[in-house]
């Protein structure tokens, strides 16, 4: 397996990966905060591209295949090996000494479209990797079994941590930025959660990726209507520009308005500004490197 490393040169804590497997590529990403033994982040792929089709990620409506069991781990371990070369700290250290150690199946593809790989990779990563907590983040694929396969192993192992991906507060708008005809919508992703929180006792967490018609006060009421603070967590995402070389125009302070908006109501928030969004395209399955292979691909 080669990889590439794509890195962002003036942050010294956030390294991008892009793996090239058999007919495939995949994106992963480590992050380190204050130290890895203080807290470590990765976030992998778990399908080649990925057939949703969100109107914002460069790579939303290429498809290769799904990843296998040993491409997700691969990537996992492959970081682990990196942290450990950066700080010199042991595969033990991480596994039980990391006051925080995160697994995010986040970076490229839905969890939901490669279920029955994604719950074997999760319980071999639990296994060998005990102190990781392993988030799932999904648009919210609208079929039964799947779902419940998320429940039972959310049940059974109590690392998994879950993550809806909105992105708007109307389901006829949300149509347009995941134009994905299967999927839950807005208030079956809030009951399904709701069940889910009552069975884990763990909260839920909402990704809004933000753009200038999605943050009106209407769909801001609506988004608190819907969404308790009592079990759900809000991320607001910075969107990447898809062009290379195109730099990021984002109102950093309008998001940081509407942050203290839901603080104030009580809600858990969360601003994601992605290290990389204006030289290598830094957010999920935005990787410039990436996207030039699927336009390589399609020839």
């Amino acid at each position: 397996m080669n990889v590439v490393e794509v890195k962002r040169f003036d942050d010294e804590n956030v390294w991008k990966y892009v793996f090239y497997f058999e007919n495939a590529i995949a994106e992963a990403v480590l992050y380190r905060y204050e130290s890895f033994s203080k807290r470590t982040v990765m976030c992998v792929s778990v399908q080649s591209g990925c057939p949703v089709g969100c109107i914002f990620c460069g790579t939303g409506k290429k498809f290769i295949r799904n990843l296998t069991n040993d491409e997700i781990k691969y990537q996992v371990m492959y970081l682990v090996n990196e942290a450990e070369k950066m700080e010199f700290i042991s595969y033990s250290d991480l596994n039980t000494l990391c006051e925080k150690f995160q697994i995010m199946f986040m970076s490229m593809g839905e969890p939901l479209l490669n279920i029955d790989t994604v719950i074997s990779s999760i319980h071999e990563l639990h296994h060998k990797y005990t102190n990781a907590q392993l988030l799932i983040s999904t648009i919210g694929i609208n079929n039964q079994k799947n779902l419940q396969q998320l429940l039972t192993l959310s049940i059974n192992i109590d690392k998994v941590g879950l993550q809806f991906s909105i992105h708007d507060a109307f389901d006829e708008d949300r149509d347009k930025i995941i134009p994905y005809r299967r999927k839950l919508n807005l208030r079956e992703i809030r009951d399904y959660a709701i069940e889910w929180n009552k069975n884990t006792h763990r909260p839920v967490f909402l990704n809004y990726c933000v753009t200038d018609k999605n943050i009106t006060c209407e769909k801001i009421n609506r988004l608190m209507d819907l969404f308790s603070p009592k079990i759900f967590n809000f991320t607001f995402s910075v969107i990447c520009e898809k062009e290379k070389g195109k730099k990021t125009e984002t109102d950093m302070n309008l998001l940081y308005d509407i942050q203290t908006k839901f603080l104030d109501i009580g809600y858990n928030v969360r601003i994601f500004d992605p290290a990389g969004k204006d030289t290598i395209g830094g957010g999920c399955g935005q990787l410039h490197e990436t996207q030039e292979y699927f336009k390589t691909y399609d020839k």
